[in-house]
Formats: structure tokens, C-alpha cells, sequence
């Protein structure tokens, strides 16, 4: 048998084809034999794709366009141009970036180093018929396994021989409570959680026991599966790195054509020494490339990372800062996401009707004494409950209404049982009451109701009728379409404990006591999320490994359907596989709720999102969710259920593991994209002004600027006031605006248009005054040059006041809101000022004995752009031009 034929679907198959299918026996493999097959089929671990050293990860952060022109800039600038501390500054800027880049990629690699950590050490497994410990990764096909409450399932197995076993499977499958396995017959395209009579790598066995037969091992099992997709995910940029690479490139060609220009003109035309106009083409180029914005864009989104943390999103990965910002789709898992991952008791039913958990009940009903008896739910010193789910649950309800269990248990210890087992779904206890003994016992309903011969109502005994049993059922049918998982209690009295603890001598002639209901409930605060997402233009999608009830049922409470919804809304994992990528392309907006699901179909989910386009965010705690994590544009693991796979393939980690907190996030990724855009507009339109200043002082032959004053201008005035942009607060519309999506830009949403403006009239303003000196007033060149410094250079510092909003006016906040931008603009003030002042710098700058009149103009024209753009804004709010290229809705 080749490692091929190993992908068989044994779950399929019967006890004897499998075993003959691998050529074992019930006594397992001989030593020998074992030692054959792992020489064949290799060691039962999951294989590390091939690693980078972090030298070419260091290197490969360096094949970015814009991180080229920077070193570009920073050669030009430090050997012709001679300003080293220009160059300085920019060979810093690149080389934080990478050590940055290297750092989240190894924090990437960390979901597969997880992965390995999850397998069993130890494995008990029989060899020619005697049960003895192996380490796992010693594991072949072929081998026996005796699996145990507390054992890690150490590979993909086939069980023939099943007493109560119960796995949870959350990590794997997304099913919310521990899976009952049984050995009923599988349908051969039978969904990952359908298949009872496997466990599968790396799931944990909560009750009972079990033996069965490796099927496959290493990276052939399921959870290999997803080590293999986890490696094979394509790396992708993110919008912000697709961003920068446009802008750059876009920035770059445009700024090289105009330096060119002005070289021929000055040089060619206006007859300007070449190595002036060199020295002039080059700083022009050197001040017009936002050198300053891949360290101000990292700031602020280290800053964001920051204000995020205190709102319990850990984002391991600063791009997706940005990315959440654009999400348009969120993919979501359900349980502990959009609810609690708690199993809460929602509806008791007794004497006759249905009551809602939060009503007052008798402690003394036998309803409740049922319910806490018949459990296995231990209470801790710390007064934690420790067991199944659906039994914590019971408890937890008895203790909320005052249902002392630890002293029911001193009054009615438990003397004997008949545990619960998957073929006949029943488990009774027995505990004395007074002269008698009373046999408590809960179950599935229809079983249970099988075994009544009376009921009780209002405390009487009697026969139960037809009726009865119609309108029991009836009120399990109503219950169970609410996705609500129904358990029933009956007990009776008995005068002496039965010989045989057997079902026959047990759970025959019961009394029917009543129903309860429960459910994981949806999160209080998802809700709200979810339709405040919803106004954002956000759609939530919700994805789980549970049934198609309980999946459309819960959507349908927190709203991602509604009641006009239409049952095509929901489709499982099944449906999917008979509809054709294509289709799944076209119709994949139709679809709002996903349910029995495996991993491949999650990438599948999340791939047909992105192939219209969307910006998609993914939410996930199990290992089955890490290729989908990695796969989205946006992974969000859990902090308090994930995995350490999922948390290793997410973007970002939920503290509190609550969806509201996502929605928090968007918010957040909205705002520093918003301020990016304001750092963008800022720098460009200042770049622009300078850029333009130059041309046309060129074009008509003047001498309007030194390389130095360029210089000055661009190290002074650009950084400071753009990081300090990135600490604006959220505008308050920011969560009313449509997604940005992915053809968004930096100079999407009206920044374009404003940057034209603003700086041509930053240029011209600076042109007038230089005419106004030389021209007008007929003052020195040196003079000349002087207001036109100064004035570019405060004009700059007026205008950061303008960028904090592209539309909004400066008055409808306070303008001095923000501490460390107002500390920016001064210390930019301060250090334009000392080379004004300072005796010897102002010699070299060409600032000296400057008359009040001079400097009146200068502050005038520097102020002069806020009144300006003003009444531009006011002019584009009135004509609606904010809110459609926002695209708000009204």
C-alpha cells in the first residue's frame, strides 16, 4: 500500500475494510512491522515548509520601489547634494522599516511552529496484542490506540470500539460543545464534524473511551492538512503596502520629469551654470519625495497599534492597522465570537408551560433537582465549574436562583448510577430522600418520554396521556427550531437501590418532570456591533462548524438575517461543494450565514469575497480557521479560546475574544487611515508648492530659492506637524462613510483635489511675494530670497492647520485640540526662527537686517492660505462634493 492510497475515506468504510484496507489486526502491528512502516510512510509530525534566513528576509525588504528611490535620494542627497544629515535621516527611516518587516514576518512563522506543539507526546497503543506508551511521532497506519478521558488524540483515527467517548473537536471543526462519537455508518461526503466515527489529530477526549486504528498520520491527517495549506498561502500586500508602491512609483516618474525640466530650461534656455542648476534640479528632487512618510505612516500606525491595545485588540502586524480601515466584508466565526462559548439554559419547561430562564422557580421543583443531581459538574475551590458544557450549564442556572448544590449533596449524596451512553442517550443517578431513594434522570426527549408511565403538575402525580406526550413534543419541536439544544428530566421513588445498575432495572416507569432549553447565547454587545457595522456599509457574514438550525437561528438574533431573509441565505458546507467556483463567484453575495463548514470551504468563503473586490476580514480560534486567517486581508484570532495556530496566523488577536471590539478596531483602522491621508495632503501640498515655486521661478528666469532653503524647509517643516497629524482624533462621521475598498487610495476620499489646490496656491503665494519684494518694491535679491524662504516655509506651517480635515471647516473643533500637534507646529516655528535670528545662521540662510514692513508681508502671506481654504471648503460642503466623495448617506 503506497502513501497515496492513505487519503481514502475511511470514515466510509466498515471495521473490517479498514482494517484489511491497512493489513492490522485488533492486536496491532508488530514491532517489526511498525518499524517497516515508519521507515515507508515517515514519522507522524507535521513537516516546516522551507525557511528564509533572516539575512534574505532582511534584504527582501528592499525590493519595494519606494524603499529604491529613498536610498536613490539619500545617495544623491549625501555625495552631490553634500547633505549628509538628509541622508542620514532617509537611510534610517529604510532601515527601521526592515527590521520592522523582518520582525512580523517571523511572528508569521510562528502558526506552524503551534501547530507541531498540539500533537500528543505520548500515545497508548497496542503492539502484537500488549499496550504500551510510544512517543506519538512514532505512529504508523495500521496501528491500535486506546484513547482515554484526557488523552490528545495523537493521529487521524478510525474508531471500532466506542464506551461514552466524547472529543472536543472546537479547535478542528467549530462545533461549540464535545462531539458524541458513535460507529453508525458515514455518507462518503459527510462534512469533517459529521464523521462520528473518527477522532482526528490533536483534539482532546473529555469523557469516556475508545479503540480504533491509525488511519493517517503527519501532514496526510486533517490537521497536516492545514499545515500544508498554512504553508502554501500566498503572501499578500497589504492595501497600504499597494498604496505607497503606487504612489511611489507615480511620485517618482512625475518628480524626475519635472527636475529634468527644470535643468533644461535654467541651463539650456535661461543660461544658468549647469552645476547651479544641477545643484537646484537635484534638491528640488530631494525635498519632493516624501522621504519623511514611510517613518510618519509607521509612527502612526504604531500609534494606532497602541489605542487599539486599550481596547483589547492586539494587532501583531502594523499594516493591518490600516487594512481594518478598509474592510468592507467581516467574515466571523460563531461561537465565542458572536457568543459567549457558554452553554446557558435559555427556557425550563414544567407544570404544563414554557418559562423563560430569568423568572423566579421553585429550588424544590423536581425539575431543578433533576437538572443539578443527574450531572457530573464539579465545583472548584474557586468555585469554577468543571465538566461538559451542557452539564455546567444546569449548574451554573441552580446556582444563579439560590440552588445550594454542595449541600444537596451532603442531604442526597449520590449512591449509585447508570452513566450516560450515546446508544440509549440516558444517564440516571440515585440519591436517598427520606425513607426512600430517588432515581433522577435526564436525556434526550424522545428517549426519555419513551420511559414515562406518569407526570407531574403542580406537584400532582398522574398518568401521563396522549396529550401529554403530544404536547411535550410539541413544546421540543417549538424549542428545538430555536436552535435551543432540549434536554428532558423525569426521575421517580423507589424503596430500595436495584441490584443491577442497569437501564432495565433503572430508567423504566419514570415520572416526567419537565424540559429545559439551552443555548450558547450571542454576545449582548454583538448585536449592537453587528448593526453599527452594518451602517458603516460593513457586511457580516458568519461562519461556523454548526448546524444549519442553530447557525440560522442565532443570525438571526443578532441580525445578520432578518425575517425577510430568505432560507438561501443560509448554506452549508455540503451545498457548497455542488456549486462551481463560478457560480460561488456569482452568488456569493446572496449568501449571509455558512454552517457545517471545513477549513477549505472558509479559504473558499474568503477567496470569492476578494475576487469581487472586497477588502475581507476573517475571524477564527480553531486550528481550522488558521489558512482562512492567513488567507483574509485581515486575520482576527481569539485571545481567551483561540489556538495558538490561530493566533499565530492572525493579523490582529481579540483580548476579550468579542466581536464589538472588531467593530472598535474598524473604527480606529478608519481613523489613522484618515490621518495617513491628512499626513499625505500635508506633505504633498507643501511638496507641490515648493516643486511649483521652483518651475515658474525657473521658466521666468528668477532666482527665487538656495538648495539650502529647500533643504531647511523639507527637514524643519515636513516632519513634525505630519506625525503629529496621525494623533487626530476620529472625525465624528467616520463610522457613516461607505468602506474605502480596495480601489481607494491615498488620494481617494477628496485629498487629490485638495492637494492640487492648496499647493498651487502655497507656490503662487510664495511667487507674489517675491515679486512683491524684487519687483513691486525693488528690494535686494538676498532679501527677496529671504521672504520667499520664509514665507514657504510658514505657509506650511499655517497650512498643517487646514489638513486637520480634508472638508470639515478648522472652527468646527478646537483648533488647538491636539497638545503635540500644537508642540510640532511650535518647535517648527522655533527652529525656522533660530536661522532668522541667530547670528552666523542667518548670514548663511541670507536673513539679515529684514525690515518690520518685510516681515508684516511674510506673516501675512503665511496666514493667508487658512481664510483661503475656508472658503474653498465652505464652497465644496454647499455644492454636496464632502459627502459624495465620502460617499455618506444622507
Amino acid at each position: 500500500m503506497s502513501k497515496e492510497q492513505l487519503n481514502k475515506a475511511f470514515f466510509a468504510q466498515t471495521e473490517e475494510e479498514v482494517l484489511a484496507e491497512l493489513n492490522s489486526t485488533r492486536d496491532g502491528l508488530t514491532k517489526e512491522e511498525a518499524a517497516k512502516r515508519l521507515a515507508e510512510y515517515g514519522e507522524n509530525i507535521l513537516e516546516a515548509g522551507e525557511k528564509r534566513t533572516t539575512l534574505q528576509k532582511f534584504l527582501d525588504q528592499f525590493k519595494d520601489f519606494m524603499i529604491l528611490v529613498l536610498l536613490a535620494a539619500a545617495i544623491i542627497s549625501g555625495t552631490i547634494g553634500h547633505e549628509i544629515a538628509d541622508a542620514i535621516i532617509i537611510l534610517a527611516v529604510v532601515i527601521i522599516n526592515a527590521f520592522l518587516g523582518v520582525f512580523q514576518e517571523n511572528k508569521a512563522e510562528e502558526a506552524i511552529e503551534a501547530l507541531k506543539k498540539m500533537a500528543s507526546p505520548l500515545a497508548n497503543v497496542k503492539r502484537g496484542g500488549e499496550v504500551i506508551q510510544v512517543k506519538s511521532e512514532l505512529l504508523v497506519p495500521g496501528d491500535i490506540i486506546v484513547l482515554e478521558a484526557g488523552d490528545v488524540v495523537p493521529a487521524d483515527i478510525r474508531l471500532y470500539d466506542v464506551n461514552s467517548l466524547k472529543v472536543e473537536e472546537a479547535a478542528l471543526t467549530g462545533e461549540s460543545v464535545p462531539v458524541e462519537k458513535d460507529l453508525r455508518d458515514v455518507e462518503t461526503d459527510a462534512a469533517l464534524g459529521d464523521r462520528k466515527n473518527m477522532a482526528f489529530s490533536s483534539t482532546n477526549v473529555t469523557y469516556g473511551r475508545a479503540e480504533g486504528v491509525v488511519v493517517l498520520t503527519g501532514m496526510n491527517t486533517e490537521v497536516g492538512h492545514i499545515a500544508n495549506m498554512l504553508q502554501n498561502a500566498e503572501e499578500k500586500k497589504t492595501p497600504l503596502q499597494i498604496n505607497q508602491d503606487q504612489m511611489g512609483k507615480s511620485l517618482t516618474i512625475l518628480i524626475l520629469v519635472i527636475a529634468v525640466l527644470m535643468f533644461i530650461i535654467g541651463f539650456g534656455f535661461n543660461g544658468r551654470p549647469w552645476l547651479d542648476m544641477l545643484m537646484v534640479s537635484i534638491s528640488v528632487a530631494v525635498a519632493a519625495i516624501p522621504e519623511g512618510l514611510p517613518a510618519i505612516t509607521t509612527i502612526i500606525l504604531a500609534l494606532g497599534t497602541q489605542k487599539m491595545a486599550s481596547r483589547n485588540a492586539l494587532v501583531r502586524k502594523l499594516p493591518a492597522v490600516e487594512t481594518l480601515g478598509g474592510t468592507e466584508v467581516i467574515c466571523s466565526d460563531k461561537t465565542g465570537t458572536l457568543t459567549q462559548n457558554k452553554m446557558t439554559i435559555e427556557k425550563v419547561y414544567y407544570d404544563g408551560q414554557v418559562h423563560d430562564a430569568d423568572e423566579n422557580i421553585d429550588l424544590e421543583l423536581p425539575v431543578m433537582k433533576i437538572m443539578n443531581l443527574a450531572n457530573d459538574t464539579k465545583i472548584a475551590n474557586d468555585k469554577s465549574l468543571i465538566g461538559d458544557p451542557t452539564e455546567t450549564a444546569m449548574v451554573q442556572y441552580g446556582l444563579e436562583k439560590g440552588f445550594d448544590l454542595s449541600a444537596k449533596l451532603v442531604d442526597m449524596p449520590r449512591i449509585a448510577e447508570v452513566p450516560f451512553e450515546s446508544d440509549r442517550k440516558l444517564m440516571s443517578t440515585i440519591h436517598p430522600e427520606g425513607n426512600q431513594f430517588m432515581v433522577a434522570t435526564k436525556g434526550a426527549p424522545d428517549e426519555l418520554l419513551k420511559r414515562c408511565t406518569h407526570i407531574i403538575k403542580a406537584g400532582v402525580i398522574s398518568p401521563i396521556t396522549d396529550a401529554d406526550r403530544k404536547e411535550i413534543l410539541d413544546t421540543n419541536h417549538s424549542l428545538a427550531i430555536q436552535a435551543l439544544r432540549v434536554l428532558a428530566m423525569a426521575f421517580k421513588n423507589v424503596a430500595a437501590v436495584p441490584a443491577k445498575m442497569t437501564t432495565e432495572a433503572v430508567e423504566t416507569d419514570l415520572v416526567f418532570a419537565g424540559l429545559i432549553g439551552m443555548i450558547d447565547p450571542e454576545r449582548p454587545e454583538a448585536k449592537q456591533a453587528i448593526a453599527q457595522a452594518q451602517k458603516a456599509g460593513i457586511r457580516t457574514v458568519m461562519i461556523t462548524g454548526d448546524h444549519r438550525d442553530t447557525a440560522s437561528a442565532i443570525a438571526t438574533r443578532l441580525g445578520i438575517l432578518d425575517e425577510n431573509s430568505s432560507a438561501k441565505a443560509v448554506i452549508t458546507g455540503a451545498e457548497l461543494n455542488d456549486i462551481s467556483d463560478d457560480d460561488f463567484l456569482r452568488t456569493v453575495q446572496n449568501y449571509s450565514v455558512y454552517a457545517r463548514v471545513s477549513p477549505e470551504h472558509k479559504v473558499r468563503i474568503v477567496k470569492a469575497w476578494q475576487d469581487q473586490g472586497k477588502v475581507v476580514a476573517m475571524t477564527g480560534d480553531g486550528v481550522n480557521d488558521a489558512p482562512s486567517l492567513k488567507q483574509a486581508d485581515i486575520g482576527i484570532g481569539m485571545g481567551i479560546t483561540g489556538t495558538e495556530v490561530s493566533k499565530g496566523a492572525s493579523d490582529m488577536v481579540l483580548a476579550d475574544d468579542n466581536f464589538a471590539t472588531i467593530v472598535h478596531a474598524v473604527e480606529e483602522g478608519r481613523k489613522v487611515f484618515a490621518n495617513i491621508q491628512k499626513a499625505v495632503q500635508y506633505l504633498l501640498s507643501a511638496n507641490l508648492g515648493e516643486v511649483l515655486t521652483l518651475f515658474i521661478a525657473t521658466v521666468l528666469g528668477w532666482q527665487i530659492l538656495e538648495p539650502i532653503h529647500l533643504l531647511w524647509i523639507n527637514l524643519v517643516t515636513d516632519v513634525f506637524p505630519a506625525i503629529a497629524l496621525g494623533l487626530e482624533e476620529a472625525e465624528k462621521d467616520v463610522m457613516e462613510q461607505a468602506p474605502r475598498g480596495r480601489s481607494s487610495n491615498f488620494f481617494s476620499n477628496g485629498v487629490f483635489t485638495s492637494m492640487i489646490y492648496q499647493g498651487i496656491y502655497e507656490g503662487s503665494i510664495t511667487l507674489f511675494v517675491f515679486w512683491l519684494a524684487t519687483g513691486y518694491y525693488g528690494f535686494e535679491l538676498h532679501i527677496g530670497e529671504a521672504m520667499a524662504f520664509l514665507t514657504l516655509g510658514f505657509i506650511q506651517l499655517s497650512h498643517a492647520f487646514n489638513c486637520k480635515s480634508v472638508f470639515k471647516s478648522l472652527f468646527s473643533v478646537n483648533p488647538f485640540g491636539n497638545k503635540m500637534f500644537n508642540y510640532a507646529i511650535l518647535l517648527s516655528l522655533a527652529l525656522m526662527l533660530m536661522v532668522a535670528f541667530t547670528p552666523g545662521l542667518n548670514t548663511i540662510f541670507g536673513i539679515y537686517d529684514m525690515t518690520g514692513q518685510q516681515w508684516m508681508i511674510v506673516v501675512a502671506a503665511a496666514l493667508s492660505v487658512i481664510p483661503f481654504v475656508e472658503i474653498v471648503k465652505a464652497i465644496l460642503r454647499a455644492v454636496g462634493y464632502d459627502k459624495k466623495v465620502n460617499q455618506i448617506k444622507e
